[in-house]
């Protein structure tokens, strides 16, 4: 066991928490990293309601551990998935993309542990003046929606440690146990781990989608859509033509019109390479197989034991 602040707040085993990304985070995920003694998040992003009611139905049954789910509030079934996750007892409940006030009250009256993610110490201090339990620093590096400004991991932990009292989870680059230990030595409390469990043989991610993440190599991505939704998108055709656009100076409305053909669930879930949105986070090149959740869960935790062990002893 690691015990920190993060670990009492929820109830596990160990302060790793598994992403809760579209298209990759369904009960199976969810299930297996928290029997693994993590905390296991069903990303809600990509669910109409009542898949998502389902999802949290069948992770209760494949699990006796605490799990999660991640509800991204610019996402329009947000309210219905509010109120399902409600009515069906979930108690851990991650927003992202929003404002922290619009549900923290009401959740933290049904008992539930409200966490935000954020990109900046200024959102942090307003998440916490909302009432959360915990945030989520999520760094530049890290795949999906990102902040506009680009700050790495490495710099946004400390400062959004800074700038609350609550616990801080490091996001954003982290795959391994060595990063792990780097972001608690930055003061964070725990990890959010995206793109390493995306790769996982429980996640819902298509089998072209790992494979084509297996062969990253670094710069395979880049940040893309900074005028709608900063995205850090893999390289691929759908990924050209949306930098063909930014240069030629595209509206907010045409990043959008081209997005919105259902591009995130061609390219993650249909596994569509050519056509279809990747995303995924820096790290993917430092990823060269597809592992059990469980086995990632250790190999973390071991990693970090050896190198703080080995720190010690210095």
């Amino acid at each position: 066991m690691i015990r920190t602040r993060i670990t009492d707040l929820f109830g596990i085993q160990y302060p790793i928490i598994q992403g809760g990304m579209i298209w990759c985070s369904g009960w199976q995920l969810a299930s297996a990293v928290s029997n693994a003694g993590g905390l296991g998040l069903i990303g809600g992003g990509s669910m109409p309601p009542e898949v998502f009611r389902v999802h949290i139905q069948k992770c209760k049954v494949a699990t006796n551990q605490p799990f999660g789910v991640n509800i991204p509030l610019l996402f329009v079934h947000a309210d219905e998935q509010i109120k399902i996750a409600v009515e069906e007892g979930v108690k851990i409940i991650f927003t992202s993309a929003g404002s922290p006030k619009k549900y923290t009250a009401y959740l933290k009256e049904q008992g539930i542990k409200v966490v935000h993610v954020v990109a900046n110490a200024v959102f942090a201090r307003k998440s916490e003046e909302a009432g959360v339990d915990a945030v989520v620093a999520e760094g530049f590096e890290a795949g999906g929606h990102n902040g506009k400004e680009e700050t790495t991991t490495m710099v946004l932990i400390p400062e959004v440690c800074a700038a609350v009292k609550i616990p801080v989870i490091a996001a954003g680059g982290i795959a391994s146990g060595k990063a792990m230990l780097a972001s608690f030595a930055l003061g964070a409390e725990a990890v959010q781990v995206g793109s390493r469990f995306v790769t996982s043989e429980e996640s819902s991610a298509h089998l072209n989608f790992k494979m084509k993440i297996l062969d990253a190599q670094p710069g395979d991505t880049k940040l893309r859509m900074t005028k709608l939704v900063p995205v850090r998108l893999l390289k691929n055709a759908f990924d050209e033509q949306v930098e063909k656009l930014e240069n030629q100076g595209a509206t907010a409305e045409q990043l959008a019109e081209l997005l919105g053909k259902g591009r995130s669930r061609k390219g993650m879930f249909e596994g569509d390479l050519v056509d279809g949105e990747l995303e995924i986070g820096q790290v993917s090149a430092l990823i060269s197989a597809i592992k059990p959740a469980k086995l990632i869960v250790d190999e973390l935790v071991e990693e970090f034991n050896h190198y703080r062990l080995y720190l010690a002893n210095l």
